[in-house]
């Protein structure tokens, strides 16, 4: 009888046993990143009127990157360059992990952050801001997800704010100093003339200082055409000759703006193409115009 009843309960610690394996073996593991108190390290890169960029290296992993760019509006977005980037998709769970010395305090939960197939992950400009204020607070905003190489891992990559606080103010600064137009916002510009004239409106004035301003910050222009038109008072000939005349004009500001003078392409169409009627002051006025057309050959050469 003690020999039968020993059987069944061999066989039940037999099979705890199992179990408690196999639940050890599914468990995932928790591959961790992060720059430790020596290595972490915040940069300030690209920090032009036209784009400024704040770095941190996370070694073996990739870096995190806050870009804020020239435009109407203030620009920001967080991404995170991977190394290896994504071989599937999935959600990046974004959280904010207090410090140490912050003992009983919840990690704060900041987004979701979707995950594609060979991309990085990014966020908007309201969660890369909300980043940015944990990480000047000391906390270390941290990305869980699951390894798309591995289904027995989970990755963990956190932003170490160690050193955090000298570049970010930098970064502001940056910012602050960014151009609050475009390259998409010059590259068709439309100048008004004053009557019978090569002189520009005021207006039109302050739109070309524009444009000589953004000149000094982008090198990567790969053409520049401009054509030019006049209203039809005056005699014909005499109207294209002041349409060469304002053409002659514009490009010798876009060579002294620093574009080469082989890229600039000019015409001159005198009484052509109007685009209004010409028994209006109104009419003539808009047909006095410089029709600008800038072409960049590549992403920003910044300066």
């Amino acid at each position: 009888m003690l020999g039968k009843s020993i059987r069944p309960l061999t066989y039940l610690m037999s099979s705890l046993l199992l179990v408690a394996s196999v639940q050890s073996i599914a468990r995932p593991s928790i591959r961790e990143y992060s720059a430790n108190l020596d290595s972490s390290s915040w940069q300030l890169k690209n920090a032009t009127a036209l784009e400024c960029k704040l770095v941190h290296a996370i070694p073996h992993f990739g870096q995190a990157v806050f870009v804020s760019k020239a435009g109407k509006d203030l620009s920001l977005r967080f991404e995170m360059q991977m190394i290896r980037q994504p071989d599937g998709y999935g959600l990046a769970q974004v959280v904010s992990v207090p410090p140490n010395w912050r003992s009983g305090e919840q990690a704060r939960p900041i987004a979701d952050m979707q995950l594609l197939k060979q991309f990085n992950g990014d966020l908007p400009k309201a969660k890369a801001s909300l980043m940015l204020t944990e990480l000047e607070q000391g906390y270390s905003p941290t990305l869980y997800f699951a390894d798309w190489y591995s289904p027995y891992d989970q990755i963990k990559a956190s932003l170490n704010p160690v050193r955090f606080s000298e570049s970010y103010y930098k970064f502001n600064d940056c910012v602050a100093s960014l151009l609050h137009y475009s390259f998409e916002d010059i590259a068709m510009t439309v100048l008004s003339y004053e009557s019978n004239s090569d002189a520009l409106t005021r207006e039109s004035q302050a739109r070309l200082s524009q444009i000589a301003e953004y000149l000094k910050h982008d090198k990567a222009i790969a053409r520049v055409e401009i054509d030019t038109y006049t209203d039809s008072y005056g005699g014909r000939w005499i109207n294209d000759e002041l349409s060469r005349k304002r053409a002659k004009t514009l490009k010798e500001f876009f060579v002294q703006a620093g574009v080469d003078a082989t890229v600039i392409n000019t015409e001159g169409f005198g009484e052509k193409r109007h685009v209004a009627a010409n028994d209006t002051t109104q009419g003539r006025a808009i047909n006095r115009r410089a029709v600008v057309q800038l072409v960049r050959s590549e992403a920003p050469v910044l300066q």
